[in-house]
């Protein structure tokens, strides 16, 4: 396995972690973290209803959290990794914060940043999605039928 793999998988575990605590206080079961030169210097789960926050999103949870880690608000020697695709709010404040890297797990065609438009990061910005898809989407997916049940 690759290097770059391995470890985008290694961060991605940590980010489903952050995760299973949004499913755990019964928010939508998204995590993030933000890393730098292979340590977490930020990290966050979804929580919008238990803030009642329609911005408490785990993307910028872990935003500010790193911003506040490094005492500014650029994160370019940084990677963004995500369970699921960002939102269009989010990924403004991706590239707002100048983010290197984002790499999500699930795709997220009815939300998701794409949807609208590809051009909102940074243009040094790269992206890699599908890190641990099965395991985002089986997250997702056993949330959401628990709320239909």
């Amino acid at each position: 396995m690759e290097q770059q793999q391995r470890e985008d998988e290694k961060f991605m575990r940590l980010a489903l972690g952050e995760a299973r605590k949004a499913f755990d206080e019964e928010e939508v079961p998204i995590g993030a973290v933000v890393v730098a030169a292979g340590a977490v210097v930020g990290r966050g789960h979804n929580l919008v209803e238990t803030l009642a926050d329609p911005t408490a999103h785990a993307e910028m949870q872990a935003l500010t959290a790193a911003a506040s880690t490094f005492g500014g608000k650029y994160l370019q020697e940084c990677t963004l990794y995500v369970t699921v695709e960002p939102c269009i709010m989010c990924a403004g404040a991706i590239g707002w914060a100048q983010v290197g890297r984002v790499v999500w797990g699930a795709d997220d065609p009815k939300k998701g940043y794409r949807r609208y438009s590809e051009a909102v990061f940074h243009p040094r910005t790269t992206v890699a999605g599908g890190v641990l898809r099965e395991e985002c989407e089986e997250l997702m997916a056993s949330f959401f039928a628990a709320l239909r049940a």
